[in-house]
C-alpha cells in the first residue's frame, strides 16, 4: 500500500474527481441524451414515412381520441369554412433559402370546433416585410392537412402587430387562440403541445407548404456511442498515469550496492584457475 501512498495527494485526488463526474456525466447524461434524440428522430421518421402510405383519416376522429395516440404527421381532412380576418403570420421562416413568413388562419369545423391551420410559406419582400396576402377563400371547403404538434413559445419574442399584420416567432395553439381572441382546439398528439393542422398542396387557401423533415437519423447514434466511449476511456486513461506513474517511481529508486567480492590470494601452494586464453589453447591445440 505505501506504493500507492502518492495517489492521496491533492494533485491525483482531483484528478480522480474530474475523470469520476466526466465518466459519470457520459453515462448518464450525455450518452442518453445523444441516444434518446436518435430515437425520437427515429420515430418521427417512421411516422412520417407511415402517414406517406396511409389514406388521410377524418380529423374529427383524431380529436374524439378515435385514432390512436400519436397522430402528428398523420394525413386528415377536414370540412368547414375559414375564420374571416384571422390571417396571422409567423416570423423568421425560410422560403428557398431566402427570409420568408408562415400564414396561419382559423378554420371552424363543420361541429363548431376552431382549429389553427398552417396555410403555408410566403417569401419576404426585400427580404424584410410580408407581401400582400391573399385572404383564404370564403365558403365550405373541404381541406387535406397533415396534423403538427406545436412548437411552443419563446418568452422573450412577445406576439406584435407590423405592416398591418398580426404576427408571431412560432406556432403555437394557444398562442395563437389570444392572438385572434378565438378559442382554438389543440389536436391532440401524444404530447403535451396541443396539434395545428398544415396544410398540403393544391388545398384551398394554400401557399407553398412547409417541407417535411428529411428522413435520416442524423449523427446522435454515432454522438451517443462516442460519448460511452469517452466515459470508458477516462478511467483508463487514469489507471495509465497510475501504472506510468508506478514505474517511474520504481526506476527511480535508489538501488542497493552490490557487496564487494573478497580477494582471492594465490600462493604457490594453491592452484589457479586457467585463464579462459588457456582453456581455448588448449582445446584447439594451443595454436594462435
Amino acid at each position: 500500500m505505501r506504493k500507492l501512498a502518492f495517489l492521496l495527494r491533492p494533485s491525483w485526488l482531483i484528478l480522480a474527481v474530474i475523470v469520476a463526474a466526466f465518466a459519470y456525466l457520459c453515462f448518464t447524461v450525455l450518452a442518453p441524451w445523444q441516444l434518446g434524440k436518435n430515437n425520437s428522430t427515429e420515430h418521427r421518421n417512421q411516422l412520417i414515412a407511415d402517414s406517406v402510405q396511409a389514406d388521410p383519416v377524418a380529423v374529427t376522429d383524431v380529436l374524439d381520441g378515435d385514432s390512436g395516440n400519436h397522430t402528428e404527421w398523420r394525413k386528415v381532412t377536414a370540412t368547414g369554412t375559414f375564420v374571416p380576418e384571422s390571417t396571422v403570420l409567423v416570423r423568421l421562416r425560410h422560403l428557398d433559402g431566402a427570409p420568408g413568413y408562415a400564414v396561419l388562419a382559423a378554420f371552424r369545423l363543420d361541429d363548431g370546433r376552431t382549429l389553427l391551420v398552417d396555410r403555408g410559406l410566403v417569401a419576404a419582400v426585400d427580404g424584410t416585410r410580408p407581401p400582400a396576402i391573399a385572404a383564404p377563400p370564403a365558403g365550405p371547403q373541404r381541406i387535406e392537412a397533415r396534423v403538427r404538434a406545436s412548437e411552443g413559445v419563446v418568452p422573450d419574442k412577445t406576439p406584435s402587430t407590423q405592416d398591418g399584420f398580426r404576427q408571431v416567432y412560432t406556432v403555437d395553439t394557444t398562442q395563437e387562440s389570444t392572438v385572434l381572441a378565438t378559442p382554438l382546439t389543440p389536436i391532440p398528439t401524444g404530447t403535451d403541445k396541443g396539434g395545428y393542422l398544415q396544410l398540403a398542396a393544391d388545398q384551398p387557401g394554400a401557399f407553398t407548404p412547409t417541407p417535411l423533415p428529411q428522413l435520416d437519423a442524423g449523427p446522435y447514434l454515432s454522438y451517443g456511442l462516442q460519448w460511452l466511449a469517452f466515459g470508458l476511456m477516462a478511467p483508463l486513461g487514469l489507471g495509465y498515469f497510475v501504472v506510468a506513474e508506478l514505474k517511474a517511481r520504481r526506476r527511480d529508486r535508489p538501488q542497493p550496492s552490490a557487496p564487494t567480492p573478497p580477494t582471492r590470494t594465490t600462493t604457490a601452494d594453491t592452484p589457479t584457475q586457467p585463464t579462459t586464453e588457456a582453456r581455448l589453447a588448449d582445446r584447439y591445440g594451443r595454436t594462435r
